[in-house]
Formats: structure tokens, sequence, C-alpha cells
């Protein structure tokens, strides 16, 4: 399906957000970057950094440490690293424990963002992350007394939960009709996007959101609301920590 393409390649990792390990064919390869046939390396975007981890071909190690977007996937290698020439097949390898520590990361931010919205009607104005921690920043005029705590303890009751994280891809304009299903006070899909790709924590928060998800909301582990800044007239910086 054209969704689960970037170019030459096939994007494994939008149908299996577990998947760490695969075989590909190099179609390119430069020291700036290598194509592949097919790839599971997230390569970035809606605030979640691109995965790191390693190629393996003919006993060599080559380690990626980025990806690039153009019209393809450039994986981006470790400068010094030796680079598989095209037609080599290579074995894939995605770093396990940064992946999964950004999956559970950019869940906590959708459970932070389905319970701002429900309880305060707030619009995302922006966001990133890093491993365990992120930033998530709301049009938010005013700032109710208790509203760290409370914050705090609504998506914790949400992760005792244990909802279901559904993906799915849905055709623009069927997309489009499911109520707010974009969060931003700006619609960031681009107009090209014929299909749309959705992560629903069912009975919480339903967004178009390209990035990779745990399955269910216990699997985030505890989100800690370390600080509230102000950023201007009616914006909020909310910082959260995630841990076990």
């Amino acid at each position: 399906m054209t969704h689960d393409l970037h170019g030459r390649t096939q994007r494994l990792e939008l149908s299996d957000q577990n998947l760490r390990d695969f075989e590909a064919v190099v179609l390119e390869s430069t020291p700036d970057g290598i194509v592949l046939s097919k790839s599971a390396f997230y390569p970035g975007g809606g605030g979640q950094p691109a995965d790191h981890g390693v190629l393996l071909w003919q006993g060599v190690e080559t380690r990626i440490v980025g990806v690039r977007k153009s019209d393809d996937l450039h994986l981006i290698p470790a400068e010094g690293d030796p680079i598989p020439p095209v037609g080599t097949v290579v074995q894939g390898a995605v770093a396990d424990e940064r992946r999964s520590a950004l999956m559970r990361t950019h869940s906590g931010l959708h459970v932070l963002c389905g319970v701002v919205f429900r309880d305060y009607g707030s619009l995302v104005t922006g966001g990133n992350m890093d491993e365990l921690s992120a930033r998530m920043d709301f049009n938010l005029p005013e700032v109710p007394p208790g509203f760290k705590e409370a914050v705090e303890d609504a998506c914790n009751a949400e992760i005792v939960a244990d909802r279901r994280i559904d993906v799915r891809v849905l055709p623009r304009q069927e997309a489009f009709e499911i109520p707010d299903i974009i969060r931003t006070a700006t619609n960031l899909v681009p107009e090209h996007v014929a299909d749309v790709r959705i992560i629903d924590i069912v009975g919480l928060d339903t967004q178009a959101d390209g990035g990779t998800h745990v399955a269910s909301t216990k699997q985030i582990g505890h989100i800690r609301v370390a600080k509230i800044e102000s950023k201007g007239r009616g914006f909020r910086r909310l910082r959260i920590a995630i841990s076990d």
C-alpha cells in the first residue's frame, strides 16, 4: 500500500511497531546515506526522533545514527563506518531500548493530550520528546488551581485502565469526518496525503499521527508532570517524565 512506502523504501515499522530486525537490499549507498528496499527504522517526525541501530553485512557492522527524509529514506551511517555496496543484502537491527522508550513516551504524550483536551478543551500548539521525557505546549489561557496534580492523576488513571491503542489507516476524507481528529491548533497533515494514519487510545484519544506506539496504555508505565511553564499569553508548556 502506498502509505507504507517512502520513495523506494517499504516502511515496515508502520505495520509492525514491534519489529526490530529485518532483511533488505541496498539500493543506493554513499557515506551521506544508505537507501534500502525495506526498513524498520522510524525516520522521525511529529516530535518523535529517528531510530538508531545497525546494519550487518558480510561480517561487517555499519552503525546507523539517524535518518534523512527526502524523495527516499536515507539511513545515516556513523562517520568512518564501512558502507555496504549497492546490491548487498543486509540485516537491519533497530536499537530496541531507544525505540521502546520513545514508543512509551509518544503514547504518554497522547494520553496527556487526550486528558487535557477532554478535561480542559485545550489544543496542542507544539511538542517534542526524547527517551522517557517530553514536552507538550497547549493553548490554555488559565491554569486552574491544582491543575498539575489533577492532570498527572488523570493521566495515570488512564494508564491503569489499560486502554487499547489501535492503529489504522483511513482515506483522507473518511479520517477527517472523525470529530476532533486533529488535536493541534493547526492541521499538520499535508494536502497531498491521501491516506491518514490514525492512533486511537480507545475511549480517550483519537488522532492523526505517524509515529510508533505501545499496544496499550499500561505499557507506558507512569507519567509525572515535572513542570508547567508559561510560553506567552495563553500558552502553557507541560514537561513530563515517564518511568516504570
